[in-house]
């Protein structure tokens, strides 16, 4: 007996709230895993839910040479096989494609960007998205500052009519360590103002790490509970079945540490062990997390080999399928040292509100591509 679909005849056709601005979103990076496997199903999931704009254009821009279809054929592919699609809508499908064009270009080219902001103007008339641009950087972060200075140069920086405005938001990691970080931070302050700059961990748009805060503080069977007495330690474990996937030349500048641990996982365990903020404004959240990083003993460097621990998978099988190791990986080098796998640890903490009161003595988190078999170094 065929299923029938109910529909709310009071949301049929109704722009929901969150849905403000017109907007111009471009991709930077947009032939790249993670516009395929994150952005692009992210955006569907939107129109879907009648969260977009109504006046909105998407725009990928990268190295790959296609055409506008040949970028909404990845688009379809990556909403048809993605798991974080629940709804297979085709008419909102269809919708987002006439919305969604291309261009080719390197990052390092002067020309292509003068060829992008023609787009963009072109565009910009044709959806009538008031000159608001929102350019998302999902490349290596050795290519922030470059990208930055070329959209400078070329007026893309700046809104192109007032009241609208322009935003970078650029993902993690951000640079190899602290100096780098803070270089970065001031190349870009070079080229855009502390407000249009956004720089995001997309870890934390996972429904149930969002769901962590509610079911810490408005739980009233965990939150009596949720403290140093009844927790002993804590263990966070981000486990993957897949391999590198074209993502070489990207995982042997990253590796294992800065591509999980230095941002998704130490994101997690701040949401886990923080105080409840004073607010719900951004900051409060940033400065509770904060503290909570900050009561952590720093692993010294006479005591990694106490206290971590990496790895690199090599050939194996995954579900009954033979995969390649990771030196076999297309980008990689064959004499290749960058890890895949990483487990660290430590126990006590600071005599600080964040790690001591609320949280259990001991951390440990580890991160693995299982695939393959995994190699100690």
């Amino acid at each position: 007996m065929a299923t029938t679909q109910l529909v709310n005849p009071f949301r049929e056709g109704l722009q929901l709230a969150g849905a403000t601005h017109p907007v111009q979103l471009i991709i930077f990076g947009a032939s790249g895993d993670l516009t395929k496997r994150k952005l692009l199903p992210a955006i569907y999931n939107l129109v879907q839910a009648n969260l977009a704009p109504q006046a909105f254009s998407v725009v990928g821009f990268a190295r790959a040479p296609m055409s506008d279809d040949d970028f909404r054929d990845v688009l379809e592919n990556a909403v048809n096989t993605s798991s974080e699609v629940r709804v297979k809508d085709d008419a909102a499908l269809k919708k987002l494609c006439e919305h969604v064009n291309y261009v080719a270009g390197d990052f390092h080219d002067a020309a292509a960007y003068v060829k992008l902001k023609s787009q963009l103007d072109a565009l910009d008339k044709r959806f009538n998205t008031s000159g608001n641009r929102i350019f998302y950087i999902a490349t290596p972060a050795s290519l922030y500052g470059d990208i930055a200075a070329q959209l400078h140069d070329c007026g893309l920086t700046t809104p192109p009519e007032a009241g609208s405005f322009v935003r970078m938001i650029v993902e993690k990691p951000f640079g190899r360590d602290l100096e780098s970080a803070k270089k970065l931070n001031a190349e870009l302050l070079t080229y855009l103002r502390e407000d249009q700059i956004y720089r995001i961990d997309h870890y934390l748009g996972k429904e149930t790490v969002q769901n962590i805060l509610v079911l810490r503080f408005a739980n009233s069977v965990f939150e009596p509970v949720w403290n140093r007495r009844y927790v002993d330690s804590i263990q966070i474990t981000v486990a993957e079945s897949l391999g590198i996937e074209g993502r070489g030349n990207f995982y042997e500048e990253t590796g294992v540490v800065r591509d999980v641990i230095q941002n998704h996982a130490l994101q997690l365990m701040s949401l886990v062990a923080m105080e409840p903020p004073t607010t719900f404004d951004a900051r409060d959240f940033r400065d509770e997390k904060i503290r909570v990083v900050e009561a952590i003993r720093p692993i010294l460097p006479q005591e990694v080999d106490l206290y971590a621990v990496r790895g690199q998978y090599g050939p194996g099988s995954v579900a009954g399928e033979r995969v390649v190791g990771y030196r076999q990986e297309q980008g990689v080098a064959s004499d290749s040292i960058t890890p895949t796998y990483a487990a660290a640890g430590q126990c006590g903490g600071r005599t600080r509100r964040g790690l001591s009161s609320r949280a259990g003595r001991c951390f440990r988190f580890h991160h693995a591509h299982i695939c393959g078999v995994s190699s100690p170094r």
